[in-house]
């Protein structure tokens, strides 16, 4: 019998119970990549959740050097779908950027965002991905500005002014 007594050591406070069931499976899993985010970041990019949502997160990636994103810093969103990581987050640029493989709403087509995707991938690698396509843009399979991609494969001289002006105008 449990006594309802004043002396008894057993309480029922809900303020300290925390169901186990609080965070999902992929809610744990985000929460075990922002760890390993933290303790060993890429080079040059940052991210984490946007106030207290693990599922949505504000990414920075600083323009690669040698490249016309060079001293840019570009901030990106990152979303979380509610089964990730069976598939993948959704990465949308909020910094302007002159890029075949971003679209005008700054979302990002990568193949590993999309077809390419695997459980196996973590957002560092994500991150890394996304960082590459700065220094390595991929005009014949993920281009979703078609006069972009032409531009970079006609007249890359032209494409990397134009991209240079676009990252000193947005993203510094």
């Amino acid at each position: 019998m449990i006594s309802g007594g004043g002396n008894s050591s057993w309480s029922c406070s809900t303020s300290s119970w925390v169901p186990t069931t609080s965070v999902s499976a992929s809610g744990k899993r985000i929460q075990r990549e922002m760890v390993e985010l933290n303790n060993d970041p890429p080079p040059h990019c940052s991210a984490g959740p946007k106030g207290d949502n693990l599922y949505h997160w504000i990414a920075t990636i600083i323009g690669t050097p040698g490249t016309p994103y060079q001293g840019g810093i570009f901030f990106l969103e990152i979303k979380f779908p509610s089964d990730y990581p069976f598939m993948p987050p959704r990465v949308v640029f909020k910094t302007r950027i002159y890029h075949c493989n971003v679209d005008s709403e700054g979302l990002v087509s990568m193949g590993i965002l999309k077809d390419d995707w695997s459980p196996a991938l973590t957002i560092t690698k994500v991150l890394l991905a996304v960082r590459s396509i700065l220094t390595n843009p991929d005009p014949y399979n993920n281009a979703v500005v078609p006069g972009i991609a032409h531009l970079y494969l006609r007249d890359k001289a032209k494409h990397d002014d134009i991209a240079a002006e676009w990252t000193v105008r947005f993203a510094k």
